[in-house]
């Protein structure tokens, strides 16, 4: 840049300086700088190429579209489409363009790499390695192609192989390597699922649009929610990932804070994601669909979307729980209740949503013993009441009455009003009737009178006084 412009003090400079310094300007991130020069730069090939590209960096789609209109069917201008269309994530698009051009220029190697870049955005991980390796067979050493090897490897198996990749590369590489060692320091941070993510990613936050995104990631890892909205806030979402970790960020503020305004917002840029042509036949595209349905409540769609991507997450605590709370909702209960049991994390097994979801599943399949023993390891606070509640009036509701009464003599004791009195009266005699039908085994009678006993009501002698009447009529021992 400073040569051109120190060029331009000649008298009758070059005619092409105009149009190389805008190249600069373009490089340098100085796009109205690099319109301005190019309105004295004479018409070309190259100068309608570049103001295609600034066009689309500055956010105009009119010129966009009107200078869409003057490429060539020219291999530079074809590569300036394709390079758009990556940078609007309308990735198959520029697949095929590569492709085409690939076709009559099979020396043209570089272009596997944007090739398996395409693929590695649309999530075709294997498909990406298969193409990258025709480059890499040649240039083993590419700090680009490698980096997007380990890439791949990451989101097919895990961040050790990624990393070993990485490790290996850069075990052969001169010790004054550059080029792409900011991305790869940041790619290292990743594999290594968030390790030194505050030392390396903050200073490339304004380097490495990715960097700021992860270091969102890393703080909402960490439970720093307000830290991770802080980073993000200020973010206009121009990428699918850009809209997603929004709406995510967006929904635990929501539901931290009770904003149903922030939750409103990330529920509609789900939609934007999950109904986008680029994304929505994608797993992420179809992850956003089930979660803006989730927030609607519209649990039908919510099952839908998330069956379809089943297969990819079989494994994945965040997806069965969001699985199992669509099938509950549903009234799958049994397949919601092997589901929730699938689940490994400590942390959402201890989380109330959880807890009460599965205790609704076991009653409802007939498990009310199951249930109540998740309320008692339980530690006392407003959650065990509530999943009390819901254990006293769903047993009720399904005729499990023995685990219904114990349910509301310990509400009543808690809180003596005169509902858990009668929920409690209706339970135990509903449980007396299922043991005089022969339904329920009479040595529960001791313990129905018991918990009678534990209440002051006028009505309780009365009631007992009948349990005991058909016991001893029946010779059972109470």
């Amino acid at each position: 840049m400073s040569i051109y412009e120190s060029l331009l003090t000649i008298n009758e400079p070059p005619p092409q300086i105009y149009v190389n310094l805008a190249c600069t300007y373009l490089y340098l991130g100085m796009y109205p700088e690099s319109e301005k020069i190019l309105e004295k730069a004479d018409n070309s090939p190259l100068k309608t190429r570049l103001m295609f590209h600034l066009s689309h960096k500055m956010g105009d789609e009119d010129k966009l579209m009107d200078y869409h209109q003057k490429l060539k069917n020219i291999p530079e201008d074809m590569l300036s489409l394709a390079a758009v269309h990556y940078l609007r994530s309308h990735y198959q698009e520029a697949i095929d363009i590569y492709k085409g051009i690939l076709l009559d220029n099979k020396d043209y190697l570089a272009l596997n790499v944007y090739v398996a870049l395409c693929y590695y955005k649309l999530d075709y991980y294997d498909v990406s390695q298969e193409v990258l390796a025709v480059y890499l067979q040649k240039y083993p050493d590419s700090a680009i192609a490698v980096n997007l090897k380990a890439c791949n490897n990451y989101k097919l198996y895990n961040g050790k192989s990624a990393e070993n990749e990485i490790k290996s590369f850069l075990d052969h590489v001169t010790s004054d390597f550059t080029f792409g060692h900011e991305l790869i320091k940041h790619n290292l941070v990743v594999f290594k699922g968030g390790n030194d993510a505050l030392e390396v990613l903050l200073p490339l936050v304004d380097v490495i649009p990715e960097a700021r995104l992860n270091l969102v990631i890393y703080h909402f890892k960490q439970g720093e929610y307000t830290e991770a909205f802080e980073l993000i806030k200020d973010v206009e979402p121009s990428v699918p990932q850009e809209y997603i970790l929004k709406g995510i960020v967006n929904v635990v503020m929501g539901q931290e804070s009770g904003s149903r305004e922030q939750l409103k917002i990330a529920q509609q840029y789900f939609e934007l994601v999950g109904n986008s042509f680029s994304e929505c036949d994608t797993i992420p595209g179809r992850q956003c669909m089930a979660s803006s349905f989730f927030l609607q409540r519209q649990f039908e769609d919510v099952h839908v979307y998330l069956s379809s991507i089943k297969t990819y997450f079989f494994s994945d605590d965040n997806y069965n729980f969001n699985y199992a709370q669509a099938k509950t909702a549903l009234g799958n209960y049994k397949e919601a209740e092997e589901t929730f049991l699938n689940i490994q994390s400590e942390k959402i097994q201890n989380d109330y949503i959880y807890l009460s979801h599965l205790a609704r599943c076991y009653i409802m399949v007939g498990k009310p013993q199951e249930a109540w023993e998740l309320y008692l390891k339980m530690e006392t606070s407003t959650e065990s009441f509530s999943l009390l509640q819901l254990l006293a009036n769903d047993c009720y509701r399904m005729g499990q009455f023995y685990h219904a009464a114990k349910a509301f003599d310990l509400l009543e004791r808690l809180d003596p009003s005169p509902e858990h009195w009668e929920g409690k009266r209706g339970a135990c005699v509903g449980a007396f009737q299922l043991v005089v039908a022969g339904k329920q085994s009479s040595d529960l009678l001791s313990d129905i009178i018991q918990l009678l006993r534990n209440s002051t009501n006028a009505q309780v002698e009365s009631i007992i006084r009948i349990m005991k009447r058909w016991a001893k009529e029946n010779r059972i021992n109470v």
